[in-house]
């Protein structure tokens, strides 16, 4: 039996995953685009990897600079989310419409100001997947801050509500009353 892509798309909805942005510069300017199919690979070499549609503007600047960020957002960063979640955005209007403030690196990488964790990737390499690539990079710098991350879940924006509680094996044997 086949499975239809509402289907594959409302089960892999039910996985709760932080919200990045992917940035690039191109020609001087910030693109960036938002993902949460983010992931480590590996830890030696320390390795990333993030999939990006073939028609995301984002991914031909990813092919040609090989250099990209990875902001984690915090939990106040829901605006910038949804304006670079949006194809067809002029990246010009991100500090107007969405508060979004970038500082650059040595390598003039775009860096947005209050994300959780920011990782400096190089391109390691890239493979083909259906109607995505997989760009596979190595993390050459990190910076992480306190706070709360933004989550995606079932399609709508999450905030981590509190701790959940240990299960009564992990918090040891029962006390009786007295």
């Amino acid at each position: 039996m086949a499975v239809t892509q509402a289907e594959f798309r409302s089960a892999l909805g039910s996985f709760a995953t932080g919200v990045t942005v992917i940035t690039v510069d191109y020609e001087g300017e910030v693109h960036g685009m938002t993902a949460n199919a983010f992931s480590s690979v590996s830890l030696d070499p320390p390795l990333v990897l993030v999939c990006v549609d073939h028609r995301a503007r984002t991914h031909a600047h990813l092919h040609a600079k090989k250099r990209f960020g990875v902001n984690v957002l915090a939990e106040d960063q829901r605006a910038i989310s949804e304006y670079y979640a949006r194809p067809t955005q002029d990246h010009r209007y991100a500090e107007r419409e969405a508060a979004a403030h970038f500082d650059r690196t040595a390598h003039g990488t775009p860096v947005l100001n209050g994300a959780l964790a920011y990782l400096e990737c190089r391109l390691h390499s890239a493979q083909d997947a259906g109607d995505h690539t997989i760009f596979i990079a190595e993390v050459e710098e990190v910076v992480v801050r306190e706070g709360d991350p933004l989550l995606y879940h079932r399609g709508e924006y999450r905030t981590i509500g509190g701790s959940v509680a240990e299960s009564p094996e992990a918090q040891g044997p029962a006390k009786s009353p007295r």
